[in-house]
């Protein structure tokens, strides 16, 4: 029942928010540090791939244009509030839909702007596996704090969503914020690209294979500037449920507030598509969490 009500229900989101705006070029050119030719944009996936909940995932490949996409909400319901999304796909691909455009979906639906990152992929392999989308995280961050008075978004309350290896790229964004890492490309590289806040559903990359509660250096919260955070896994994640202990166990370390909510089973990228496992309501704990800590209340 719940497979077959699902895109009755992703309309119903849709309809309830503004048409997303035209992609936005993260750069007037070539992106810094590119050294090669990639195979065009496209989906990779393939016909033997798994389905989530009986819908294909789009999982978009040989990204060498990274852009933003703006969702606006409702003017009726919009909160003022906004959060870049950034897809998982291990560095490898981005699973475009399933953690990109429905997340944007859902996120107009509780009146935030959401901004969807496409950030390069693959890793390239003359850089560190996170750096070059790292490059386009900032830029995308500066792009958006430096244009929110046009878009309608109060910048002090900027968040980034991420799932999996976006979650770690949002995580290293908001330890590395302080110093672009490419050379500054106009006004919006003068514009702070720290996140107010973290969202971070199934992270990867946190710890090293062969550990279990030290985070990895560029993941590392810096004591009295890491945003405040919320965590979702499960147990049974095969990415290692040791990558949300380890950053909830550095963020108390560290002084920040966090909140982290662990589940039994449900495993990895299910994205927001309801299941029979609880760990898919996290975008009711997410909301909660958002409202709680007064992130969606309206400017008067």
């Amino acid at each position: 029942m719940i497979t077959r009500l699902l895109p009755v229900l992703l309309a119903l989101v849709v309809s309830a928010s503004a048409a997303p705006s035209a992609p936005i070029p993260l750069w007037p050119g070539q992106a810094p540090g590119e050294t090669r030719e990639f195979p065009a944009e496209g989906d990779a996936t393939k016909p033997t791939d798994p389905l989530v909940n009986g819908v294909p995932i789009v999982r978009l490949g040989n990204v060498t244009r990274p852009t933003i996409t703006v969702y606006r909400p409702d003017p009726a319901k919009d909160t003022g509030a906004a959060v870049i999304v950034a897809p998982g796909g291990g560095y490898s691909i981005l699973a475009w839909e399933l953690e990109g455009t429905e997340i944007c979906e859902w996120l107009n639906s509780i009146g935030v702007t959401g901004v969807l990152l496409k950030y390069r992929v693959p890793a390239r392999p003359d850089r560190a596996r996170h750096a070059a989308a790292l490059d386009d995280a900032q830029r995308a961050f500066g792009l958006v704090r430096h244009r929110a008075a046009e878009w309608g978004i109060d910048p002090k309350r900027i968040g980034m969503l991420g799932f999996s290896a976006g979650a770690h790229l949002s995580v290293a964004l908001a330890t590395g914020h302080a110093t672009r890492t490419y050379p500054a490309v106009d006004a919006a590289d003068a514009v702070s690209c720290r996140p107010d806040f973290l969202v971070l559903i199934y992270p990867g990359g946190i710890v090293d294979r062969d550990q279990t509660s030290t985070v990895r250096p560029e993941v590392a919260p810096v004591k009295g500037d890491a945003p405040p955070a919320i965590i979702v896994m499960t147990q049974d994640d095969p990415v290692r449920v040791e990558n949300a202990l380890a950053y909830y166990a550095a963020l108390k370390q560290a002084g920040v507030p966090a909140e982290m909510h662990l589940y039994p089973t449900g495993g990895h990228g299910y994205g927001l598509r309801r299941t029979e496992h609880l760990v898919t309501t996290w975008p009711d704990r997410v909301a909660a969490w958002l409202k709680a800590g007064g992130w969606l209340a309206r400017a008067r």
